[in-house]
């Protein structure tokens, strides 16, 4: 087990956002978490990731208790996590963006006898490869399409070199051609470097093509857990869709 979450609660001028939230995620899982709008899924990435500071509840990561750390504590231990809108420093070229992320992880420092261009120059354009933006490296990141920008931040928290992704919409505001390349990477890259994966989605489709388990959040509490064809077929999980999960 890579990541337990146990009876989780957070609420917001008394509305209660995640109310007694439990799962566990095994090590290399690729695993989703669904749920209609308002259902408390951000929130809840936000109160693992250290984002939030949770009411009541406990969660541990890799045998680590983080409930009380900050997020950049949680980034050092092997977390990593994109954001619903994407997250990127749009002045700065394609290349540099990695490459700031490297030298963040890495702490390294800047001096005045090193160009800070020579810093981790192989292991971001080796990072660029992996999300298939090396054609684009020299590119500000501001003027990217929002498919290409999505892969940035996905390369932005590979380098932080994670065993665990958290991925919040990474469909979010695609085309269907771009989802579809979307998807396919980022279940290329889980398996080639053994991520643990979870993610948040609100395409069906892509969530029954690459999930394993897939968790079910209704109104902050989690009404159904399983295997895609057990979830698909519960009536629960039908009844809070109104018929969006067939």
């Amino acid at each position: 087990m890579i990541l337990s979450v146990e009876n989780v609660k957070k609420s917001f001028d008394g509305f209660m956002a995640v109310n007694g939230v439990s799962f566990s995620v095994e090590k290399k899982e690729l695993c989703a978490i669904i749920g209609p709008n308002g259902a408390g899924k951000s929130t809840l990435f936000n109160l693992i990731t250290g984002h939030l500071l949770l009411d009541e509840g406990k969660v541990m990561f890799n045998g680590t208790d983080i409930t009380l750390m900050r997020a950049y504590q949680i980034c050092r231990l092997g977390m990593g996590r994109s954001f619903q809108r994407s997250n990127i420093f749009p002045r700065l070229t394609v290349f540099e963006n990695i490459q700031a992320a490297l030298l963040a992880h890495r702490g390294k420092g800047f001096n005045f006898f090193t160009p800070v261009e020579s810093f981790f120059r192989q292991e971001s354009e080796e990072i660029l490869e992996k999300v298939g933006l090396q054609d684009h490296s020299q590119e500000m990141s501001g003027s990217l399409s929002y498919g290409f920008q999505k892969q940035l931040e996905l390369g932005i928290a590979l380098a932080s070199e994670p065993n665990m992704l958290l991925l919040d919409e990474p469909t979010s505001g695609m085309s269907a051609t771009e989802t579809n390349s979307t998807i396919e990477f980022i279940g290329r890259i889980a398996r080639e470097k053994g991520l643990t994966l979870l993610f948040t989605e609100h395409d069906m489709a892509v969530v029954f093509s690459i999930s394993e388990r897939i968790l079910v959040l209704h109104q902050g509490e989690i009404i159904c857990e399983g295997a895609p064809e057990e979830v698909r077929q519960n009536p629960d999980v039908q009844k809070a869709y109104l018929g969006e999960v067939r």
